[in-house]
């Protein structure tokens, strides 16, 4: 027969492992919150980085005037990249959209020379644009300038609505996970109450008697962190194993952010949680412990 001590010893393990559990399914939940908000705001940029403008040249723009027009974009703080097309190249893909040549049909090239620019994200936005496009217009050989600002102001505003929305999620989530991860630990100090209690009457202040608590239910926080951490890297490597294009969301840096805030969320919320639930127990009175 197993001794009652044993039996303490392996029941104890067994709540720790339990709670150690607990904590770590939060954090891969807020993990995951958090991987969506990274990804969201990547998508963000990949979208409105892949909007931009055309500058249609007129006739009788020069070479020079050109060559001068994309160096000066590319050098400016507001383009991501520039590319000349000219009137053959802008045929071809008219080409290739239409199926037959305009050219042979009217008699002659319709098309114009162009500038294609791809705006940095953060000048992304109609207004924006039209003082980039009031800046350009000064220039005599430009014929127009050509955007679509109803797609631009609804990219904008579907994103800020998917960020508004991720936010109030998050907020939701987090105190949820509080309130989780607090009584899991509460649990644990339930237990311990009356060895609380003893610690108490031998003479420990509270920051003694708290400290080896917040210190156990730390270290089990890493390690529900480094849980969480593994079925995060399990979600992700399947979602790219699926989908090749994740890649362009998602990088190994920002991978890593989202890790840190895991590890460090699993620090703060077990040792805050601890910090209140030993608090609890320290206040109470000897005979108020067994009604708890």
């Amino acid at each position: 027969m197993s001794s009652p001590k044993k039996k303490k010893r392996f029941s104890f393990l067994e709540a720790r492992i339990t709670s150690t559990l607990s904590v770590s399914l939060v954090l891969f939940i807020l993990g995951i919150m958090a991987l969506l908000g990274v990804l969201a705001n990547n998508l963000s940029i990949y979208v409105r980085e892949n909007i931009g403008f055309s500058i249609v040249l007129k006739e009788s723009a020069r070479d020079n005037q050109i060559a001068d027009l994309q160096n000066s974009l590319e050098q400016a703080p507001y383009v991501k990249a520039a590319q000349y097309i000219s009137k053959e190249e802008a045929l071809k893909e008219v080409m290739i959209e239409l199926g037959e040549n305009p050219e042979e049909i009217l008699g002659t090239n319709p098309m114009k020379a162009s500038v294609e620019v791809r705006l940095k994200a953060e000048y992304a936005n109609p207004d924006s644009i039209a003082a980039i496009e009031n800046e350009l217009m000064q220039n005599a050989f430009i014929d127009n300038i050509q955007f679509q600002k109803d797609l631009i102001q609804s990219v904008n505003e579907n994103m800020r609505n998917i960020g508004l929305i991720l936010l109030i999620l998050a907020a939701v989530l987090m105190v949820i996970s509080y309130v989780l991860i607090s009584n899991t630990i509460r649990l644990t100090a339930y237990s311990r109450r009356f060895i609380i209690y003893t610690m108490k009457l031998v003479g420990a202040t509270p920051g003694f008697i708290r400290r080896p608590f917040i210190i156990s239910n730390i270290i089990s926080g890493i390690i529900a962190a480094i849980i969480a951490i593994l079925l995060l890297t399990g979600c992700v490597s399947y979602i790219v194993s699926e989908f090749d294009s994740f890649y362009t969301l998602i990088t190994l840096p920002t991978l890593l952010g989202v890790y840190a805030i895991v590890l460090v969320l699993g620090v703060l919320l077990t040792a805050i949680s601890a910090f209140f639930a030993v608090n609890r127990y320290i206040r109470m009175k000897r005979d108020d412990l067994y009604y708890v």
